[in-house]
């Protein structure tokens, strides 16, 4: 990779973070479908904007716009349509197969062919589902408890219309696609036909399941005498998420929830706690698996909403180079220090780790620009890779976005998410802590420089530009002031675009008070007023916000300023590039928002199917009997069996799933235990998250070796002794509930202040140097006995930790056993 750090001070990000958070080598990059793509996955994300807010344009503005749909939406066709809208975006998106360096047409016209007759069968599946729907709506259907019926029975005309007219032709569309779809090939500038038929027939299930849900069909969901057709629709709809999360996530996570699948049939076969009695039939299955049971339940709930608003909010930090001046912000200030890019790796994996909830995303965000500079000032490339994919990890727990599994904790336990925010400080401080001793005594052992004064952006600018903290400052301000999650992030999206436009050189036409800097400061402060009036006004029983004269008048008049700036920005992007954000940066955006929610929204569905049977199974409760079980010979053990059953899913799929499945086998049984609901979810959270730096699967680990050039098993095992303490903290908050800020004041700092001393006497044995030498191997483990006492809490182990560690300093300073020697400085020009 090549950096402007050897010729221009104030280069540094210029190509390191330019990528996506996300890459894929299946993704449509090149041609006019790019800008296609862009405009569907626009109208994907502003329908959610939308939706979200509860707020319509035409209600914002008091103008009456027919054809906009009525807000709010029920909550099972919002689900519904989120996952539909997704299903068409990530098929259209991201190609079955992967690209090489040279495009490749269709490898067979006759598969194309084949594909394309596959849409009679398609369009008769989606006429049938809006004849049904178009029934429902007649008013002609009798009702039963203010719900209309839907008799769909075998030998009834409707159940044949379901069979024949809607469910065989539905699957036949589906899988045939799906089938095409792995022999197809096709340049990137093309969209497949077979991709073609999937986001389609994506469409149809939803046309279906939104009608039939509607009625009182709904609440057979879950037993044998569920609509036939919502069983078809229902396997057809889990296919697409397990081949859309094949393409987005690869293997590992569908084959461990191919092996639920086969759990489910066969589980009346089976001995032990893993046995039902009865076996289960496809249609009683599927028609549990797609409901607030299963794919439509908390992972689709928090991808719906919390996910994908802060997803859009992330790609505008992106697209309008706010979070680049992140990562030069970190350069500017840790850059100097001994070791300082594995040091900037720290604060900008942390930094943006607060709007990319991804540990792979985190790597490739960063590490693309920190991994090269460790490696030149003397870090080899395994120890580059691992220190990133560490930080780059601890960016999931780090407040206040903490990545999709706090908004999922926050949905399974009822939890608010500003609570577990709160709580999450001093884990996050105590993760960052121990990674930065870690690499700070490395550097110091290997006696490493930190970077020229030339190499760095000026402290001094990057201290003018703090104003582009604002976004993430209105994020923090809005969650502890009250508001909703769903209000702050809206506003903290809408806070990044208008920032963007504050940037000095968007000012270069127009001189001083040219009409870009008028419309723009006008637009703030238009901004500032329509928020203000909108979060404080009342609200209807609809939780809709009541519109005023006054919001009436500044929502027009701020839709015109943001129009017209959005144009003049846009002009000086033709004439001149990197001026502003105007409509290509929206685009870009709202593209980037598309690519990484698709790729989350897979993710979190796939994981709802595994929720699905473990809830339909019950085999989660019989876990937690097992925990209960080893709990009464011994808690520890109970904790240590929850956290290899975290990390081992962990190893399997990407951290979300982890939790969100662990937290429906692990977590019950542990809160059973009598363990506080908040700190049993962390606990699996927590490692959840530090599962992606856990040999011999360390997903975050081989993202950053990719990059380091480094064998991707030794980085894991690096990335795990860097971040040994993370698998110590979670003990920590289980014995000292001080630490998740369950305490008083005394308490909390207390347990902050010697936890921090704590991770810093491990990291100190772990890596061997302690208070500026060497120590050999019996004062290591003297340090981390020391370190295991602070750890605890109570006040008698933090004064033996505190006398070991006296101790240690003491024999070290006297005797000298390490035998303090000059160190050659490793990265000096």
């Amino acid at each position: 990779m090549t950096t402007a750090h050897e010729n221009q001070s104030d280069q540094v990000v210029a190509e390191g973070v330019d990528e996506e958070p996300i890459e894929s080598n299946r993704r449509l990059f090149s041609g006019k479908m790019q800008i296609t793509i862009a405009l569907i996955a626009t109208l994907y994300a502003a329908f959610h904007m939308i939706a979200l807010n509860g707020v319509s344009i035409s209600g914002l503005t008091g103008v009456e716009i027919p054809f906009l749909p009525a807000l709010p939406i029920e909550t099972w066709n919002f689900r519904i349509v989120h996952i539909a809208g997704a299903l068409a975006v990530g098929f259209l998106m991201f190609s079955s197969h992967t690209f090489t360096e040279t495009e490749r047409p269709s490898s067979s016209k006759l598969l194309t062919m084949i594909a394309a007759v596959l849409i009679v069968p398609v369009l008769i599946s989606g006429a049938t589902a809006i004849g049904f729907a178009s029934t429902i709506a007649s008013g002609t259907l009798p009702e039963m408890g203010g719900l209309t019926t839907w008799a769909s029975f075998p030998g009834t005309e409707t159940f044949a219309s379901e069979v024949y007219w809607f469910g065989i032709p539905l699957l036949i569309a589906t899988f045939g696609a799906m089938i095409i779809g792995w022999f197809e090939r096709r340049a990137q500038h093309q969209v497949a036909a077979s991709d073609i038929i999937l986001a389609l027939s994506g469409i149809v299930v939803a046309i279906y399941l939104v009608s039939i849900y509607g009625t009182a069909a709904r609440n057979a969901v879950g037993t044998p005498f569920v609509p036939i057709g919502v069983a078809f629709a229902a396997t057809a709809g889990a296919a697409m998420i397990l081949e859309l999360t094949r393409r987005v996530a690869g293997l590992a996570l569908v084959v461990i929830t191919g092996i639920f699948l086969v759990y489910t049939f066969t589980a009346h076969l089976l001995p032990g706690i893993l046995a039902v009695q009865n076996p289960y039939s496809w249609q009683r299955f599927f028609g549990h698996v797609y409901s607030d049971a299963g794919i439509l339940g908390p992972t689709t709930a928090v991808s719906s909403t919390y996910i994908i608003l802060f997803i859009i909010f992330a790609a505008f930090l992106q697209a309008s180079k706010v979070g680049d001046y992140f990562v030069n912000f970190a350069f500017a200030a840790a850059g100097r220090a001994r070791g300082g890019p594995a040091k900037v790796a720290i604060f900008a994996s942390g930094l943006m780790g607060m709007i990319n909830g991804t540990s792979a995303g985190n790597v490739v965000a960063t590490g693309s620009l920190t991994i090269p500079l460790m490696k030149r000032v003397g870090y080899d490339k395994k120890t580059s890779g691992a220190i990133e994919a560490a930080a780059s990890t601890g960016g999931q727990i780090m407040p206040p976005i903490m990545g999709a599994g706090a908004f999922i904790m926050a949905e399974i336990t009822g939890i608010p998410y500003q609570d577990i925010a709160i709580a999450a400080i001093i884990p996050a401080i105590l993760y960052f802590a121990s990674i930065y001793f870690m690499v700070d005594f490395e550097a110091a052992k290997l006696g490493m420089r930190g970077m020229r004064e030339d190499e760095l952006p000026k402290l001094k600018k990057m201290l003018r530009q703090v104003y582009l903290f604002v976004p993430i400052m209105i994020l923090i301000w809005a969650l502890f002031a009250g508001y909703s999650v769903i209000r702050a992030g809206t506003l903290a999206t809408v806070a990044a675009v208008v920032v963007s436009w504050t940037l000095p050189e968007h000012f270069a036409r127009g001189g001083k008070w040219g009409l870009q800097r008028i419309l723009m400061v006008a637009t703030t402060v238009l901004s500032v007023v329509l928020a203000g009036l909108y979060f404080t006004a009342p609200v209807d029983e609809n939780g809709l916000t009541q519109t005023s004269f006054a919001m009436t008048v500044l929502s027009t008049v701020l839709v015109l300023a943001i129009l017209t700036t959005l144009a003049w920005v846009t002009f000086q992007e033709i004439t001149d590039a990197n001026q502003g954000l105007g409509m290509r940066g929206f685009l870009k955006g709202f593209e980037l928002a598309g690519v990484m929610s698709i790729q989350i929204i897979a993710v979190c569905a796939c994981a709802g199917i595994i929720v699905g049977v473990i809830s339909l199974t019950g085999v989660g409760a019989r876990f937690s009997s097992v925990l209960l079980d080893l709990a009464a010979a011994s808690q520890l053990l109970a904790l240590f069996f929850a956290m290899c059953i975290a990390i081992l899913l962990g190893m399997g799929m990407p951290t979300t799933a982890a939790y969100a499945v662990a937290a429906s086998v692990v977590a019950p049984g542990l809160v059973q235990l009598g363990i506080p609901p908040l700190t049993a979810h962390f606990f699996v959270f927590y490692f959840a998250v530090v599962s992606a730096i856990t040999p011999p699967v360390a997903l975050a680990s081989y993202a950053a070796a990719g990059i380091s050039g480094a064998n991707p098993m030794q980085t894991s095992v690096a990335s795990f002794k860097v971040g040994i303490a993370a698998f110590i903290v979670p003990f920590m908050f289980f014995y000292n509930s001080a630490i998740l800020m369950d305490g008083t004041l005394f308490e909390v700092v207390r347990a902050g202040i010697t936890a921090v001393i704590g991770v810093f006497l491990l990291s100190a044995g772990v890596q061997g140097w302690f208070m500026g030498s060497r120590s050999v191997w019996y004062m290591r483990a003297a340090l981390i006995l020391a370190a295991l006492m602070m750890i605890e809490g109570g006040l008698l182990s933090d004064a033996l930790g505190i006398g070991i560690a006296v101790g240690v300093y003491l024999v070290q300073k006297t005797v000298k056993p390490s035998g303090d020697g000059a160190i050659p400085v490793r990265g000096a020009d």
